[in-house]
């Protein structure tokens, strides 16, 4: 809560209803009511009261609300404005984990892959680097600008049998390549999942979030999905994750815990005149950075139809080199602040805003504020990179981050690490 009070904002936040340890779900067993609040009711019941207090408190009327939030906070703006529209004015939703029905079995999925570590086909952790070194060394010369950041990983055409081992290796995790078994599960991280009938279920992690993969990295998946299935769909403590089969999925497809998935009709924010800017990092190794273009392109396929035109009410911005919500690998050095939900404390505890850019055009929040009460829409925004992510520092480098279905370009002169240096362009 602190960055937006140092704005000026009152401000408010939320348990939703439950306490627990991060990752711990076990709260959620058998208890409908407590999934309801943690699936939206919560957060709206919060925001009424937020909003009553307020207004006793400094005796005048509101004039706008804002909401800011990342990864299940980027859920919880999307779906005020699916459910609540007249909350807020302005969402910013970072790396939304708007598909919980899909995402938390998937990360019980994707982490079989690469399991049980016996397995011939298991990748250590240890060689995470190796392959992101790789994927590096091939899709960074592929967007056209070799500067240390994959900007276009989906338009690499990346080969893993570049890291297959040679004949005399005895051991590829010291000589960080990867035996033929590894790779198929190469293949399989870097692919959809997609269900019985061809059926898309959920997306691949993107090629540039090697430094991220926590959810591949343990004997165990992550409890974000084995809990999600024990005590949200109450298959109970003694379900194992060996057991995660295609009915899992369509189980939770049928329950929807705590009805926590967000749907594409926003037509009532858009007819309030509510605004949304959301952003997703490209290096995102907990949730897929694809996960957020297929949210609106298909509230895009909702809209448009009704005569809506999308980009009126609703921006996004994809983030080429940064992780879940906020950094960037240390090998990269992407720009990747621009004072995004939880992004302040990550340069240190008494941080809001963009130090040295306090403006619409570097801070995503000032710009829905402007865009909301002055009518600017952003087309880009600007990320900042500092020099040992501490604000005492100089600036290594700014980027803009352009409006999907735009990219950012090198205009072909001047120091690439300005941003007046660069341009947006349609990836198409």
């Amino acid at each position: 809560m602190a960055p937006g009070s140092r704005y000026g904002f009152a401000t408010t936040s939320t348990d939703t209803g439950h306490n627990s340890t991060s990752n711990n779900g076990t709260w959620a067993y058998n208890q409908p009511g407590k999934q309801e609040n943690w699936g939206h009711l919560a957060m709206h019941g919060s925001v009424v009261a937020a909003k009553a207090v307020t207004t006793a408190y400094y005796e005048k009327e509101i004039s706008y609300n804002y909401y800011s939030g990342c990864s299940t906070g980027g859920r919880q703006g999307l779906k005020e404005a699916e459910f609540y529209p007249e909350d807020f004015d302005g969402i910013v939703a970072g790396a939304p984990a708007w598909w919980t029905s899909h995402l938390q079995p998937w990360t019980v999925k994707v982490a079989l892959y690469n399991l049980p570590e016996t397995a011939d086909y298991h990748i250590p952790p240890a060689l995470f680097p190796a392959i992101g070194a790789e994927v590096l060394k091939q899709c960074d010369p592929q967007d056209g600008l070799t500067d240390n950041i994959i900007s276009d990983p989906i338009g690499c055409n990346f080969r893993p049998e570049e890291l297959l081992c040679a004949a005399n290796v005895t051991n590829a995790t010291s000589a960080g390549c990867l035996t033929s078994p590894q790779i198929d599960t190469l293949y399989k991280i870097y692919t959809d999942s997609i269900g019985e009938n061809q059926t898309f279920v959920f997306p691949h992690l993107y090629p540039g979030s090697e430094a991220q993969w926590l959810l591949l990295s343990s004997a165990a998946p992550n409890n974000l999905g084995t809990h999600y299935v024990q005590y949200f769909l109450g298959l109970g403590p003694d379900w194992s994750f060996y057991d995660y089969n295609e009915d899992i999925q369509r189980l939770a497809d049928e329950i929807q815990p705590g009805n926590a998935s967000v749907g594409f009709d926003l037509s009532a924010f858009h007819a309030k005149g509510g605004k949304i800017l959301s952003y997703h990092g490209m290096s995102d190794g907990l949730i897929p950075t694809g996960s957020t273009p297929y949210y609106y392109n298909h509230v895009y396929r909702s809209l448009k139809p009704k005569g809506v035109t999308i980009e009126d009410f609703y921006r996004f911005f994809l983030v080429p080199g940064m992780g879940h919500c906020s950094g960037t690998p240390a090998t990269v050095n992407a720009p990747w602040y621009f004072a995004g939900a939880n992004q302040a404390p990550a340069l240190g505890n008494a941080v809001y805003g963009v130090p040295g850019f306090r403006d619409r055009e570097h801070d995503v929040l000032l710009a829905m504020v402007a865009w909301v009460e002055e009518g600017v829409a952003p087309d880009q925004i600007v990320g900042t990179k500092y020099v040992n992510d501490t604000t005492q520092a100089e600036v290594m480098r700014q980027r803009p981050f352009c409006m999907y279905p735009k990219m950012a370009k090198y205009k072909g002169s001047g120091d690439m690490d300005e941003a007046e240096t660069w341009g947006c362009e349609s990836l198409y």
